[in-house]
């Protein structure tokens, strides 16, 4: 190819890159009247570090769990819980923190929020040093997270949810996004058929390469038809798909969503669509960039559409988005807000376009 057709290219490329940028940009523009609200949830909090937050609705209303204390794994992180009203979130509660029946203290590491169609909200946390010595625990509520019962561990071979919430579906079965990193990153699913007392474990086909992937969210696509998107270090988000009810599960394949090496939520809308929220940065080895965290949408659950951006400012970080559709329709989003602060956005999906 002589130097002119190469640039030639060069030119036609940079045009449609461009092009499609000034699209995206423009469609998360203009689907912006769909943020109703967006405030914090914890502002008396006075505490160094928060981060990996989760939300549900039970008995009525939404409520909200996160971690929170002087630094990222540190002895005194605990799981914290409010509520929220209608109006504004209630005073920040501590529910569970990492102390051991021998006394002593670990930290906690990400708290899961599942709240079933029958029997009472749960919270899920795992405590420990490492990953390898990350040991999970359940706990349940049965009025809408006001109080809570004690922390239980879950059995033998079991890692509970890893970041993301697990999904009920039409049938009844539990299915639960988990994922180990003692031995590399690894996803596998937790399936219960009798909810969520129970669970057998479900991994994914291999590949023809190794995927370093964990904390899967599952999208229900409904008939036993169920799809997990994946955090990976490989640069994008990589999916993995079932066609029996969470019994078996394709090899990972990758999609077209740019992934740092970010968590990522998403749930399957009541119209059908997926709503994806993520930080779609491209990978850096060595570093996060989550200085973006964006909506995605998607109507044929294979192509994805940047649709609006909840946060966009340079060298900051808004990460570990949790997603919820409640029944009125509406869409929540926790996440973490510059490492400080819990925030929740309230999006009406009807105005997405």
């Amino acid at each position: 190819m002589n130097f002119h057709l190469l640039s030639y290219f060069r030119h036609i490329t940079f045009v449609i890159l461009s092009f499609s940028l000034i699209q995206s940009t423009a469609g998360r523009e203009n689907n912006s009247d769909a943020i109703l609200s967006a405030d914090i949830i914890n502002p008396p909090q006075k505490i160094a570090f928060c981060h990996a937050s989760t939300i549900a609705f039970s008995k009525g209303h939404l409520v909200a769990a996160w971690l929170a204390g002087s630094k990222e794994a540190a002895s005194d992180v605990g799981v914290w819980v409010a509520q929220y009203s209608g109006k504004q979130w209630g005073a920040p509660v501590r529910v569970a923190d990492g102390r051991s029946p021998d006394g002593e203290t670990l930290t906690v590491i990400n708290p899961i929020l599942f709240s079933p169609r029958h029997g009472p909200l749960m919270l899920f946390y795992s405590r420990g040093k490492l990953p390898a010595d990350w040991h999970p625990f359940r706990m349940t509520s049965l009025d809408g997270g006001n109080s809570w019962s004690k922390p239980a561990a879950l059995g033998p071979g079991i890692s509970g949810p890893a970041k993301d919430k697990p999904v009920e579906l039409s049938n009844g079965i539990v299915i639960a996004g988990s994922s180990t990193e003692h031995d590399g990153w690894k996803v596998h699913f937790e399936r219960s058929t009798d909810g969520a007392a129970t669970w057998e474990v479900e991994y994914p086909a291999a590949g023809p390469r190794a995927i370093q992937a964990i904390q899967p969210t599952i999208l229900d696509h409904r008939h036993g038809q169920l799809q997990a998107l994946v955090r990976t270090k490989n640069g994008f988000v990589f999916s993995t798909r079932s066609s029996d009810w969470g019994k078996t599960w394709t090899a990972h394949s990758p999609v077209d969503i740019p992934n740092s090496n970010s968590g990522l939520d998403a749930v399957t809308l009541i119209d059908g669509r997926d709503l994806i929220v993520a930080n779609p940065l491209p990978y850096v080895e060595g570093r996060w960039d989550r200085h973006r965290l964006t909506v995605l949408i998607s109507s044929d659950h294979q192509t994805y559409h940047e649709v609006l951006d909840l946060e966009n400012e340079a060298n900051q970080e808004f990460s570990y988005p949790a997603v919820i559709q409640s029944p009125d329709g509406l869409v929540h989003v926790t996440y973490t807000w510059k490492k400080i602060h819990i925030k929740h956005v309230m999006i009406d999906p009807s105005r997405i376009h």
